[in-house]
């Protein structure tokens, strides 16, 4: 008989927001017992109704304690937290006696909260007064601000994502958005679905996943975009497409601009020389925006990271000023950030030219700021950017850096600089989640920071969505939030009244009360209706858009549908662009004059260092090593096949990453991914290629535009290891195999790397299995062949596979075997006999399919599932959902499915396909 008697749960629903992109998805989180279960998209949140991309779908996968940085270190050893903060303290305090404010400098992060990123810039600028706070935003979107204040007078998007759904026209400008945005993308899809003649362009030189739905992809030259913008403001006037009252009420300088874009877009032969473009499809795309009455422009990196990123954004915003595509639904010029918080960082002052509260450093501004904080010492002028902060550091002109929430000797260009200048300085501080970031490595003072779904604040999404970020899970040993981390060094500066915080929602309100300060629509950003709530308010806060007062209790979608803007006359400003090419570097840069451009960007299943993405063996499994993508005509001038490691290198530094060979490049450039780092490669970061050339207004680096030279690696062997455990952590330090190149991640049951060298094989496989016998004891089994450097070797103890290698010689056949079998035994329990003989093989004993590559992350289905499901009649992506499951939760591999599609049903007759998977 059951009983009746209900059984007690602990089980927790918790509403928060992802910590990845800045789409701002809402996320809930379901706990019992303090462990979460797979999250799922929140249903009602206006950002994602629902749907998350295959990064925020494994966020559940990201949340244990392994490789935590979880007590203070001072070099190395562990120090409690009241010797740590004091030592920063007072070692502030004597840097600013002995060298002035100047000589101290924090470095923040768009993963930072709102709450915590306030009082980092309080501190800073307030009381120990100076502006030495930059971000890592400043390699995000710092183009885009100086754009939009330029043009608006502040800092507004004028739109919305509401707006993708609603227009008519989307032009896609460096912006790979079905990769680094996947919801928003998937929200043009469906709204293409509802509405054929929504015409999507997209602008970029490589032809990425987010082509898929183009209906027309210009493959511009890098940097030419200026060219591209002015001259479609030069036709918008030729064919009398202009909004004339607009200009005439609403802007200024329109005449200026057009005469300078007119002097740059009359020949249109010498405009596609300068575009790499087509007449006949500038004239197109040209066409389309003036005869739509509605149209958005978004715009990401690609315009952003660049020496002449600001002239791009005015360049696309004169167009939307123009034809008065702007502050009416389905019209913007739409600036999408990288990150989660890139935009609550902007509110609060987070970079070194602006204070809080959307304000700068005017006199009247910094007077206002300083009342209301009663700093008694408030910064007098913008502080050093990215670059020039740590080209001080390098100089000795900075003595003091605190890094927060981020990884700058990877992330930055000229990354060797950095770690030069983090060297040279007297202190560093590094406040981070993670114990063996690149960073934190080279940190003097390691503080235990908490991070998502420990954490407790509010984000900003890239259309200016307050969303709160809810914990639901307890910080692990003595990490603590970053606001406290600050408002603890605070308090022992003298300034306790000013830092003593108790609750996030108490910064929140006095962010909001700034917000509101002296402000009576003067500024755009205003939070006056939300100033005064409770904790209880403050945690049950709804997503809402500011601003957020008055007139607009419930938040605002759009701004500029008034025609009234920020400047003093309430007028935009029309900005003449002067377009140019990049400035190559010289030839004399490089070990030759020939060279190829390399442009950098993510990829569709890694975040930004892999500090968390990293942590999820289903992430990993797309892409799982650092590669260069070229073009077929460069690869075979290079002499490099597909698949080879290479190694790509500079004046400034050499990385080894494999080659991808694909048409989808353009000839003379190469696409290398930002992501990998010395945690999961030995010599990869992409950002010590990268030269400092910057954009004159906004600071932001020009990442786009490197020049690289490229060979093939001299090797000998190469293959894989898989483990139960990590190699690489031996007494709580990285200790990194030891060959010419490797690679690392997670598998669903242990460690995968994948290994290459120049030394003889069997030397690298007895080094191995030393180091696996001090970890990992068992009985070893070995198949080799010393002649062609062939050699398998499996470590079983007590029944269990414990690792297992496979290297041979570099020239020999790939390797014929099931990784996903080999991962699969790991599970196993009891290695039998069969098994044992069959490890070495690489496959299980009898036939058993390979899944081959995982194309669909969310689902697993590999490549060979698909190739089988078209050859059995699937012939696009929506039949082969139907029958894998594969691109019907996130979407993010909808391209590929498309494109594989195209190409076995080309390259291939069903019959051919049948027997190519049958004889594997």
């Amino acid at each position: 008989m059951m009983s009746d008697i209900a059984t007690a749960t602990t089980a927790v629903t918790t509403d928060t927001t992802c910590p990845y992109c800045g789409v701002g998805c809402g996320v809930k989180v379901e706990t019992d017992n303090g462990v979460p279960a797979p999250v799922t998209g929140l249903a009602d949140h206006p950002a994602n109704f629902g749907k998350l991309c295959v990064k925020g779908s494994a966020l559940h996968q990201t949340l244990d304690h392994n490789e935590r940085l979880t007590t203070p270190l001072l070099n190395g050893h562990r120090a409690s937290w009241d010797q740590a903060l004091n030592l920063i303290s007072d070692k502030i305090q004597q840097v600013v006696n002995n060298h002035g404010p100047e000589a101290v400098a924090f470095y923040g992060s768009g993963q930072l909260l709102t709450e915590d990123y306030y009082v980092a810039n309080k501190l800073m600028k307030g009381f120990i007064g100076s502006a030495n706070m930059d971000t890592n935003s400043r390699l995000c979107m710092a183009s885009a601000v100086a754009g939009y204040k330029r043009a608006f007078g502040s800092d507004t998007v004028p739109g919305c994502y509401e707006d993708l759904e609603q227009t008519d026209l989307i032009t896609l400008v460096g912006s790979n958005l079905a990769w680094a945005h996947p919801i928003i993308y998937q929200r043009i899809v469906a709204a293409k679905q509802r509405n054929p003649s929504l015409k999507v362009v997209v602008i970029d030189p490589r032809k990425t996943a987010s082509c898929d739905i183009a209906d027309l992809h210009l493959a511009i030259r890098p940097g030419a975009d200026a060219f591209l913008f002015n001259a479609l403001l030069n036709y918008l006037a030729t064919t009398d497409q202009l909004d004339q009252p607009f200009i005439e009420n609403c802007t200024d300088d329109f005449e200026l601009a057009l005469e300078q874009a007119r002097s740059q877009s009359e020949d249109l032969q010498q405009l596609s020389a300068n575009t790499d473009l087509a007449v006949n499809d500038l004239l197109r795309w040209f066409d389309w925006f003036a005869a739509s009455p509605r149209a958005v422009t978004v715009y990401s990196m690609g315009i952003n990271q660049s020496a002449t990123g600001t002239d791009k954004t005015n360049a696309i915003i004169n167009a939307h000023l123009a034809s008065g595509k702007i502050g009416k639904p389905g019209c913007a010029p739409f600036s999408i950030t990288g990150q989660p918080n890139a935009m609550g960082g902007r509110e609060v002052g987070g970079l070194a030219n602006q204070l809080a509260a959307h304000m700068d450093f005017s006199a009247g501004e910094r007077e206002r700021v300083k009342r209301f904080w009663q700093a008694p010492r408030i910064a007098e002028k913008p502080g050093l950017k990215a670059i020039e902060l740590f080209e001080a550091v390098l100089r000795g002109d900075i003595k003091f850096l605190w890094i927060m929430s981020t990884n700058p000797l990877v992330s930055m260009p000229n990354a060797d600089l950095v770690k030069r200048a983090l060297e040279k300085c007297e202190l560093v501080v590094v406040s981070d989640c993670m114990a063996y970031s690149d960073t934190a490595r080279a940190a003097h003072v390691l503080l235990p920071a908490a991070s998502w779904g420990e954490k407790n604040g509010t984000v900003t999404n890239s259309e200016r969505r307050i969303s709160r970020q809810r914990g639901f899970l307890p910080p692990p040993g003595e990490a603590k939030p970053d606001w406290w981390i600050i408002s603890q060094v605070g308090q022992r500066l003298g300034y306790k009244d000013a830092f003593n915080y108790q609750h996030p929602a108490e910064i929140f309100d006095e962010h909001a009360r700034l917000s509101a300060f002296e402000n009576n629509g003067r500024r755009d950003f205003d939070l006056s209706a939300l100033v005064g709530m409770s904790q209880q308010q403050y945690d049950a806060l709804a997503p809402v858009q500011w601003p957020v007062n008055d007139d607009y209790p419930t938040g605002k979608a759009r701004f500029f549908a008034d025609g009234q803007f920020f400047t003093a006359n309430k007028k935009a400003r029309f900005l003449a662009i002067d377009a140019c090419l990049p400035q190559q570097e010289s030839a004399a840069d490089n070990d030759k004059s020939a060279g190829l451009n390399m442009n950098t960007g993510r990829i569709r299943d890694h975040w930004h260092t892999m500090t968390r993405t990293g942590k999820s063996a289903r992430l990993a499994q797309h892409i799982s090593e650092p590669f260069i993508e070229l073009h077929p005509d460069d690869a075979e001038d290079y002499g490099v096949k597909q698949n080879q490691l290479v190694e790509v290198f500079n004046r400034r530094a050499g990385i080894r990453v494999r080659a991808r060979i694909s048409d989808q490049q353009r000839r003379g450039e190469a696409f290398v991914p930002m992501h990998w780092n010395d945690r999961y490669a030995n010599q990869a970061r992409m950002g010590s290629l990268v030269n400092s050339d910057h954009d004159p207004f906004s600071g932001q680096p020009e990442l786009k535009i490197t020049r690289i030279q490229l060979r093939p690696l001299p090797l000998q062997w190469q293959g894989f290891i898989l483990s139960r455990q990590d190699l690489f952590i031996s007494d709580s330090n990285l200790s990194p195999l030891d060959c010419d190149y490797w690679a690392y991640g997670l598998t669903s049951s242990g460690h995968f790397y994948e290994v290459a060298g120049n030394q003889t094989a069997v030397d690298f496989m007895n080094t191995f299995k030393q180091r696996c016998e001090q970890q990992l004891p068992g009985q070893w089994l070995s198949l080799d062949d010393d002649q062609r450097q062939h050699h398998r070797w499996a470590c079983i103890n007590d029944g269990k596979l414990q690792a297992i290698a496979f290297v041979q010689g570099i020239h020999e056949p790939d390797f014929s075997v099931n990784r996903q079998w080999l991962t699969e035994q790991f599970d196993n329990q009891n290695i039998d006999a069969l098994t044992r003989k069959a490890l070495l093989g690489g496959r299980a004993p009898g036939k058993q399919s390979d899944p081959g590559k995982i194309i669909c992350s969310c689902f697993q289905v590999g490549e060979n599932a698909i190739k089988a499901a078209i050859a059995d009649g699937a012939n696009n992506a929506e039949a082969l959902g139907q029958q894998l499951q594969c691109g019907t939760n996130c979407g993010s591999c909808i391209p590929e499915l498309t494109a594989l599609t195209q190409q076995y049903r080309s390259d291939n007759t069903a019959a051919e396909l049948f027997t190519e998977l049958s004889e594997k």
